[in-house]
């Protein structure tokens, strides 16, 4: 018997009065959250809701997703976390498409109604029988959506409950892809993926009981949920839920609660950075209690990683993963010299192959696809045989898409998305590297850099740019600066410049949403 839900009882038996969650001025134990978490379950239990049965979860970043989260395992039923960005036809395809039998939905705000998208797309769903509203007053007993609040589900429950028993191999929870590649699949990982992957983490950051953590990464996605929530929770640390990020909430909850552990992506470090820049904010409080940063989800470039750890006087660990992979496949370590630019070295239990399109193993310094093998490779794809078997071979090696290179120390380096990769010309140019360049650049920001259509190139480089602020430049001075620091066929022939970029809801730069423009029909170099 496993069950993930594990890592909230043991902390809940060991240490049942340390805080586990703040939020704005609240504080609750884990012993509180553990029998919030056993209302909610027993009350699943009471409604129906089987053994497997996957349960549905929309909600930012508030009290409400641990409870609801582990009380929905605790029933031995799958958490289907959504997005809180969905719109009503995504909510549906997700709901549909998880076969999920209940369906909690936070309330939302006027400016982001997820409960009526939430109640609509229910209403539109055959076979979700259950809808749960999370109202935006945790105290309330009704909110400005129709239907059954939780404090009222709750309290036909019990707070005594006890957790049904799960294999191992039992699906814990289903994380739908983000779909880049087409529709959006269901990641099926078990009990076992994710209960070895918290531990890790708890090992691998050497997280203690005393770690305040500032939770900003959202908890719906999978970065969120296994750094923070389940390896927090496993250790006992206390996590401060920020809902919304931004820097200057962020920095100032760093600060009031004494927060020793930041985990990010890129564009909150850079966030961050910028903030303190443009305010002058005396980062001293901050300082006197950090000790660690964690970045993922994308490659943080080397300007923003160099500056952070010299502003906050941290080490900033640099890791990679996937949904597939529970995340964590690499880290950087603390007992082992860092490599800035690197992803690290492959984590306890895990196997790291860089592939070549034959199969065959890469050279040192030669680029292929990344490869993982080992305790965090997902299950497969919910319903989706086909797409599993394509995307875990024979010898369970699950291919990433990513390419990536290994040193001749181990350490792993990633290039580009497979699928991201530019041929200009008949020549391979990786987006990332160009956007590394164009980060030192002391005009540049932010940059986001695309291939688009060419008449005789088959494909040109284009490149997105925010600028720092009071900082000015051309289109015609930054090509000018590119084509002597980049080789012929790398630099961007034409620049857009941009306010912003837009973002996913977990902070990485959407790609998909630059519009490529006209084909670009310039002299050819």
């Amino acid at each position: 018997m496993l069950n993930l839900a594990v890592l909230l009882e043991d902390s809940a038996r060991a240490v049942p009065d340390r805080t586990a969650i703040v939020f704005d001025d609240r504080r609750w134990t884990y012993h509180e959250v553990n029998a919030m978490a056993n209302l909610v379950a027993s009350a699943l239990v009471d409604r129906g809701i089987k053994a497997g049965d996957r349960v549905a979860l929309s909600c930012p970043n508030l009290p409400y997703f641990p409870v609801v989260y582990y009380g929905i395992l605790k029933a031995g039923a799958v958490v289907v976390p959504l997005s809180i960005l969905l719109t009503e036809r995504e909510i549906s395809y997700h709901l549909s498409d998880s076969g999920a039998r209940a369906f909690f939905c936070f309330e939302g705000a006027d400016d982001l109604p997820m409960g009526e998208r939430g109640l609509a797309a229910f209403d539109s769903t055959p076979g979700c029988d259950l809808f749960v509203l999370l109202a935006a007053d945790l105290a309330a007993q009704a909110g400005r959506v129709p239907g059954e609040t939780l404090l009222q589900f709750a309290q036909t429950g019990s707070p005594d409950f006890s957790t049904r028993h799960t294999a191992e191999t039992d699906t814990a929870v289903v994380l739908y892809t983000s779909g880049t590649t087409g529709s959006p699949k269901g990641v099926e990982l078990t009990h076992s993926n994710l209960v070895h992957n918290a531990l890790m983490c708890g090992r691998l950051f050497n997280v203690q009981a005393d770690d305040i953590q500032l939770v900003a990464l959202p908890l719906f996605h999978t970065f969120g949920q296994t750094v923070h929530m389940n390896c927090g929770f496993a250790t006992g640390a206390t996590l401060v839920l920020l809902p919304r990020f931004t820097a200057e909430k962020a920095l100032d909850l760093l600060e009031r609660e004494n927060a020793t552990v930041f985990v990010g992506v890129p564009t909150m470090y850079w966030a961050l950075l910028n903030h303190v820049a443009a305010t002058g904010y005396d980062v001293a409080g901050v300082c006197a209690n950090l000790r660690l940063a964690v970045a993922g989800g994308s490659s943080l470039p080397m300007e923003v990683l160099t500056s952070f750890e010299e502003r906050f006087g941290v080490p900033v660990l640099e890791g990679y993963g996937l949904s597939e992979t529970s995340p964590v496949a690499t880290f950087n370590r603390l007992d082992r010299p860092r490599r800035p630019g690197s992803i690290g070295l492959p984590v306890w239990g895990v196997e790291i192959r860089v592939s070549r399109d034959d199969g065959t193993e890469a050279a040192v310094d030669e680029p292929g696809e990344i490869c993982v093998r080992g305790h965090n490779v997902m299950k497969g794809y919910l319903n989706r045989p086909e797409a599993t078997a394509e995307a875990i071979d024979p010898q369970q090696w699950f291919h990433t898409g990513d390419i990536g290179t290994r040193d001749a120390d181990g350490y792993i380096y990633v290039v580009d998305r497979k699928k991201d990769m530019i041929i200009r010309g008949g020549f391979n140019v990786y987006p990332r590297e160009v956007e590394e360049v164009l980060l030192t650049h002391p005009a540049v920001s932010l940059a986001a850099v695309i291939g688009v259509p060419h008449p005789s190139h088959g494909e040109e480089v284009k490149a997105f740019v925010v600028l720092r602020a009071e900082a000015e430049a051309t289109e015609k001075e930054l090509v000018d600066w590119c084509r002597e620091v980049m080789a012929a066929y790398k630099y961007p022939r034409t620049i857009e410049f941009m306010e912003s970029l837009p973002m996913t809801a977990t902070g990485k730069i959407l790609k998909r949403a630059l519009t490529p423009g006209k084909p670009h029909t310039g002299t050819r170099c």
